[in-house]
């Protein structure tokens, strides 16, 4: 088991990201190991400084400041942590272990890259988008695919085109950009695509990342998925987290520990 210790970290800021109040961009500063984050990473934050509720929460990273070491997370309020996590204010302490987890593999400089995210599963790909530009992957290569079932589920729109990547938002309801699942906008736009020169990392709801895979088979489009769930324990220990592999369904890996990174078509969904 790795070893962990939780750390006292500042809150800079909770921004609320749209008019509903229903997603949250939350800014750490205090972090020590913020410098060891990489993308696909995920931080376990103590929501409450009691009991209850009793578990951690697990949070994809978005982005993380060099020069300060601050650390961004953006989180949608789905239940009782994520509530009480929104009303954490500037200057609150919260306790936070990380990073956990694995990390998302870079692609070579010269293949196309293809970001399919579906609601708040876009931050983890907004910070691999980021730092594959600053490690010289040329930004009008990678396309964004972001879906949502309205409008209002797509945020920080403007910060990912200030990447330069190429953004495709896509909704259910058609009230912004291609209307239908971002997989079917995806789709519509491989015809356009050498798909062996193409390398697909998605990450959202698990139906939404069940017809990516099918799809990047049908196409023998090669990546990755990171996956979302609840993680009690966050370290591999408590069995919560559990999905079986697809190559044989009663082996059983945790997204905890082994992921939340695994290759497409490595985990049945």
């Amino acid at each position: 088991m790795r070893k962990i210790t939780p750390q006292s970290c500042i809150v800079c800021a909770n921004k609320r990201l749209d008019t509903a109040g229903h997603y949250f961009r939350l800014t750490i500063d205090g972090f020590r190991s913020v410098r060891k984050i990489l993308p696909g990473h995920f931080v376990h934050i103590k929501v409450a400084p009691f009991r209850d509720p009793l578990f951690r929460r697990a949070f994809s990273v978005a982005d993380y400041d060099k020069p300060s070491g601050t650390l961004e997370i953006i989180y949608k309020v789905m239940g009782k942590g994520t509530s009480l996590l929104a009303q954490i204010k500037k200057g609150d302490a919260l306790d936070l272990i990380g990073p956990l987890g694995n990390c998302f593999s870079l692609p070579s400089k010269k293949k196309r890259v293809i970001m399919v995210a579906g609601g708040v599963g876009f931050p983890p790909l907004y910070f691999l988008s980021k730092h594959l530009i600053q490690t010289g992957h040329p930004e009008n290569n990678i396309l964004f695919f972001y879906g949502g079932r309205s409008r209002s589920d797509l945020v920080d729109l403007p910060r990912i085109r200030r990447l330069g990547v190429k953004l495709i938002p896509s909704t259910d309801d058609g009230t912004l950009g291609f209307q239908g699942f971002v997989t079917e906008a995806v789709e519509k736009r491989l015809a356009e695509i050498d798909s062996r020169n193409a390398v697909v990392y998605g990450c959202g709801p698990e139906l939404m990342l069940a017809a990516l895979q099918e799809l990047a088979s049908r196409h023998n489009l090669a990546g990755q998925v990171s996956l979302e769930a609840p993680m009690p324990c966050g370290v591999g220990v408590c069995l919560g987290c559990v999905k079986p592999t697809a190559a044989d369904p009663a082996r059983y890996v945790r997204i905890c520990y082994e992921g939340p990174v695994f290759e497409l078509g490595e985990i049945r969904l």
